[in-house]
């Protein structure tokens, strides 16, 4: 079963997520914000994929894919952007940062799952 950790500020899109992940068979764990996300990391968690929110105070989710992808142990973690935000501009900006997907809220669970298996295989094949 593959762990996914979900960071949202939003505690009901989080729950919305982890509900639609269980029912594509994977673990959740779900962080209000980046830093207990990155701080679990630190401490030698390590999920098979993150769920990142691109807006969030204090910490962005482009500031935390910037920090998973400047450390090599983290380089090869799949990473799904999420974000209420359709500009194309925004989208470049976190594929060329290294997100392997970007899914914009509401997401479905449909789309969910294809982001995650185009982002899975993308890692198997490196």
């Amino acid at each position: 079963m593959k762990q996914v950790w979900i960071v949202d500020d939003d505690e009901e899109m989080g729950h919305a997520i982890s509900l639609m992940l269980k029912l594509l068979d994977c673990e959740t764990k779900h962080f209000i914000n980046p830093r207990p996300a990155a701080q679990a990391l630190l401490a030698g968690g390590r999920p098979d994929m993150i769920v990142l929110d691109i807006n969030m105070p204090e910490v962005s989710g482009l500031d935390m894919l910037e920090f998973l992808r400047r450390r090599k142990e983290w380089k090869d973690l799949p990473v799904i952007m999420l974000s209420s935000e359709a500009a194309d501009v925004m989208v470049d900006k976190a594929l060329e940062m290294g997100a392997d997907g970007y899914v914009m809220k509401p997401v479905t669970i449909d789309e969910l799952e294809k982001v995650m298996s185009q982002a899975f295989y993308k890692h198997i094949m490196k």
